[in-house]
């Protein structure tokens, strides 16, 4: 949008380190979360910049893609890179001729078959990063790499030392999470965001889905999105979504692998350790944008927002996409995992670094008590033998304080 304010991304130090070092990067996420915008603001050097659509075969570059190649000088951005995958085969030649850092890079948004394909013709030759919409952290105009996330993995005792500040966020975290985290939705008048949702919602169903894959019931798919909405946050029983609007668990799940290969869908593995008698082994699943939730199930302002039975789920998914969009950043690899006993006993979010586990409980409340903290207590004892560091209670409250032995309450917002 004309004439406002670029907000850094948090991957942007990643990003430089790896176009300074690999060949090839390759960016995915989906459509208009800012991929293109991230790239000509970090790299205004690159003059050629081609963007493909699904329609029009780009200075025919599907039809004879060594002629396009001969007629672009590298550094070279290409973007939606999914509508011409015809060029992978000549680049991955260029590469190994060249073997010079930051020759291409690529975007897509879609996961699907054809960015599949990339990554396995690329293998050695390319690094992958994903992009998502905005995190609480860059609405705050903070993108620097210190997160109380990388504080929280790597030393805790200094967070609790010395709490991390919260962001300074002009609006409530109703409005935030009604408003979603596309960057345009974050700068439209309030009216007019439902508008933005209604035209992102047609072109996801009349474009990316059409092409990514075989749904013969368009008004059923459309049925099936406004139920994921309402099924965020929630564990997943691919025979109850297919009940729910009349089809098959099989066809339910297609589904679901659809909304994840075009980026609006994310799934968190149970952590089971092999006890399958005692826990659940379902994963959860979440809508990728609050904003997106809050369209699909009519939720017409921030004020309806608060009072909504949906509310806590919402929150939930608002809360561990910031975390996924926290771990993406990170200089090492974080598992997530969820945790549910037969005997109804719960944690929110589990992550593993180095074989230590940090629990993590998410509530929609802003007064967190020792009672949250029950879920971790019963981690625990199920795994007396494994490393469990103390865990976090992420909810709307004011600052970081102790609320049992060995677990604190944090504010979703923090720095």
């Amino acid at each position: 949008m004309q004439g406002i304010m670029y907000r850094s991304r948090l991957i942007t130090t990643k990003l430089r380190q790896l176009v300074a070092h690999f060949p090839c990067v390759v960016i995915s996420g989906a459509r208009q979360v800012g991929k293109s915008t991230m790239l000509r603001h970090l790299f205004p050097d690159i003059k050629d910049f081609v963007v493909f659509d699904s329609v029009t075969d780009v200075e025919n570059a599907r039809k004879d893609p060594e002629l396009f190649l001969n007629n672009h000088a590298t550094p070279l951005v290409l973007d939606e890179i999914q509508y011409a995958p015809e060029l992978i085969a000549g680049i991955k030649r260029r590469i190994d001729q060249a073997k010079t850092p930051g020759m291409y890079i690529l975007t897509g948004s879609q996961q699907w078959q054809v960015m599949q394909g990339i990554s396995e013709s690329l293998a050695g030759r390319a690094v992958f990063l994903d992009l998502d919409g905005f995190c609480v952290k860059e609405l705050g105009n903070h993108a620097d790499p210190d997160t109380w996330l990388h504080q929280w993995l790597t030393d805790p005792d200094a967070m609790i030392g010395t709490p991390r500040p919260r962001i300074d966020l002009d609006r409530s975290v109703f409005e935030l999470l009604w408003r979603g985290f596309f960057p345009d939705a974050t700068t439209l008048p309030m009216e007019l965001v439902g508008e933005f949702y209604n035209a992102y919602q047609r072109t996801y169903l009349e474009r990316d889905v059409r092409l990514a894959g075989d749904v013969s019931d368009w008004h059923q798919f459309g049925r099936f999105l406004r139920l994921a909405a309402a099924m965020t946050g929630n564990e997943i029983n691919f025979s109850q979504f297919g009940r729910d609007i009349g089809v098959t668990p099989q066809t339910s799940q297609r589904w679901l692998t659809l909304l994840q290969s075009t980026f609006k869908w994310t799934e968190i593995s149970a952590f089971s350790m092999n006890q399958t008698k005692r826990v659940s082994q379902k994963p959860k699943g979440y809508l990728s944008d609050t904003g997106l939730a809050c369209f699909l199930q009519s939720i017409s302002s921030p004020a309806a927002l608060t009072s909504h039975p949906h509310w806590g789920g919402i929150y939930e998914t608002a809360v561990i996409n910031d975390i996924r969009k926290l771990a993406g950043a990170l200089p090492f690899k974080v598992a997530m995992y969820h945790w549910r006993s037969t005997g109804g006993a719960e944690v929110d979010l589990i992550l593993e670094v180095n074989s230590t586990l940090y629990p993590i409980e998410i509530k929609s409340t802003a007064t967190p008590s020792r009672q949250d903290t029950t879920g971790i207590s019963a981690f625990r004892n199920t795994y007396p033998d494994l490393k469990i560091e103390r865990g976090l209670v992420i909810a709307p409250c004011d600052r970081l304080l102790q609320i049992s032995n060995s677990d604190y309450a944090m504010p979703w917002d923090s720095e």
